[in-house]
């Protein structure tokens, strides 16, 4: 019996191991920081082993400010060495915000809401773990088309994400 359960955590760990390999989608949590911190909903999609769609549904939330944002990227992939690889990527997306802000005196009120577009570059570092698991570090620069979003129409998004690859 012994030796049965040993072959058969063997056998297991052999396909494990070789279907890591075959995996074409990801999906997590990236935690960012773009004029407010926020949370998305990361996906990524395959198309080789050079290079893959990024997804990205999230929102973002600041003193002033909350946003909800839908992000898509077409990423070029490089292999550093073992599971580490370098990114680098261009896209775009859209999104909603709203403004509710109370003046000093407590007695004005100032409510905005709208959306926007924007374009994006991405640049990053991850590693690929031997277990079907990613962490990655990036820089998302974003460029928003609509003036009442933001006062300078850029944002710098520093992003951590893990992700689950299947």
């Amino acid at each position: 019996m012994k030796k049965l359960f040993i072959s058969a955590f063997l056998l297991a760990g052999v396909a494990f191991s070789t279907q890591a390999q075959d995996r074409k989608n990801a999906i997590g949590l990236r935690l960012g920081d773009n004029d407010g911190f926020g949370a998305e909903v990361s996906y990524q999609r395959y198309f080789s082993p050079s290079n893959r769609l990024e997804l990205d549904l999230g929102w973002r939330d600041s003193n002033h400010y909350d946003a909800v944002k839908l992000a898509a990227l077409y990423q070029w992939v490089w292999n550093i060495e073992g599971g580490f690889n370098w990114y680098a990527g261009v896209g775009g997306g859209l999104g909603t915000w709203s403004h509710d802000h109370y003046y000093y005196d407590g007695d004005h009120r100032h409510d905005e809401d709208g959306t926007f577009i924007f374009v994006a570059g991405d640049i990053g570092i991850e590693y690929n773990f031997d277990i079907p698991l990613q962490i990655s570090l990036d820089f998302r620069p974003e460029i928003y088309f609509n003036d009442d979003y933001r006062g300078d129409n850029f944002g710098p998004d520093l992003g951590l994400s893990v992700r689950y690859k299947f």
